[in-house]
């Protein structure tokens, strides 16, 4: 428990602290952010805005996760390091994809064959290093079988888990990525399900399946304890960073942030065998992703749009709602699938026979 409010803590600080710097950094660096043309027109009077915050984000995480380590004399394990490797290799995706946007004064960065394919290597990396480095039980960072809240009985096979990986990665990444169009609306929502597997992975610390003694409801997992490391400074920083990009924003997180931000989610939420409870967990951005699928599925077909923008936050925009308003109420929304996430992993605890309060 200590690592963990260790990590949080100094994650918090170094965003809170370090995200000042890096604004001055990147103002006269003059990386400011580009507006979509078509977007809401009361976005325009945000251009110029520094971006790339994302930076902070990642950089504040990897701070607190190491120091933790420091501070307790525990070990790293194979778990930790891959959602690491998986958060900082698509920050560095959204970083390029970030500069070229600055470099070319354009709303638009990384080609999306290319982005595509950045989130590929890094996904496929993680599928193929998280069905390797087994421990003492025998255990592995990623499992063969989809998992809801712990593993089901449906495998996709060994050739099929770096694939699976994929898919899950790519999806949250760019839902993520979608979400972030409000100020403070992805940081606040992404600083809620990270606390959410903090709780998780603790939960299945303090009751992981005991070597030849599987008791009532326990998990097979490994790592869960620096799982919720990673979780709890990534959730500090996500704090840390909220403070400087809550409306009106300082600072823009772009696409570091929230590329990152959702491949931390999404190998978190593999490494914690939840993998289709993230998509409880992280309803909101669910509700971001299906909206555009169903604006640009709908205009199609009939040349006709469901919402007067898309993604659908845009929407409320439109509608004449204040923008701090829209972001308040979808964090509400947020929380809601948060606690219900929580309440659905807690009551499939308890029908396996759980009884630990």
């Amino acid at each position: 428990m200590r690592g963990v409010l260790v990590a949080a803590s100094v994650a918090l600080l170094v965003s809170l602290l370090g995200t000042p710097w890096v604004i001055r950094l990147f103002r006269r660096q003059g990386y400011g952010q580009e507006i979509r043309e078509d977007g809401p027109s009361s976005h325009l009077k945000k251009r110029g805005t520094p971006t790339m915050g994302g930076t902070a984000i990642v950089v504040a995480t990897l701070i607190g996760y190491f120091v933790s380590h420091l501070a307790t004399g525990a070990g790293f394990t194979a778990s930790g390091l891959l959602i690491l490797l998986v958060m900082t290799g698509l920050g560095v995706v959204g970083f390029l994809d970030d500069y070229i946007k600055i470099r070319k004064q354009r709303s638009l960065g990384l080609t999306a064959r290319t982005k595509f394919a950045g989130q590929a290597i890094v996904a496929l990396a993680f599928g193929l290093l998280a069905v390797r480095f087994k421990n003492a039980s025998g255990l592995l960072p990623g499992s063969t079988f989809i998992s809801i809240v712990r593993d089901t009985n449906f495998s996709v096979g060994i050739i099929g888990f770096p694939l699976l990986a994929w898919m899950i990665i790519a999806a949250t990444s760019n839902a993520v990525n979608l979400t972030d169009g409000l100020d403070g609306l992805a940081a606040g929502t992404s600083a809620m399900v990270f606390g959410a597997y903090c709780v998780i992975s603790f939960w299945q610390f303090g009751n992981l399946c005991e070597p030849h003694h599987a008791q009532a409801g326990c998990y097979f997992v490994r790592d869960p304890l620096d799982v919720a490391l990673v979780a709890a400074a990534a959730m500090g920083s996500c704090f840390g960073f909220l403070w400087w990009n809550a409306s009106p924003a300082k600072i823009f997180m772009g696409d570091t942030g929230s590329l990152a931000l959702g491949g931390a989610f999404a190998s978190i939420a593999i490494c914690s065998r939840t993998e289709l409870l993230l998509f409880v967990l992280g309803g909101l951005f669910v509700i971001e992703t299906v909206s555009v699928i169903v604006q640009v599925g709908f205009f199609k077909l009939t040349k006709r749009r469901v919402f007067n923008m898309a993604p659908i936050h845009h929407h409320f925009e439109l509608a004449d709602w204040p923008e701090t308003t829209v972001i308040i109420r979808f964090w509400i929304v947020s929380g809601l699938a948060v606690a219900f996430g929580l309440g659905l992993f807690y009551a499939e605890f308890l029908s396996h026979g759980g009884s630990n309060l």
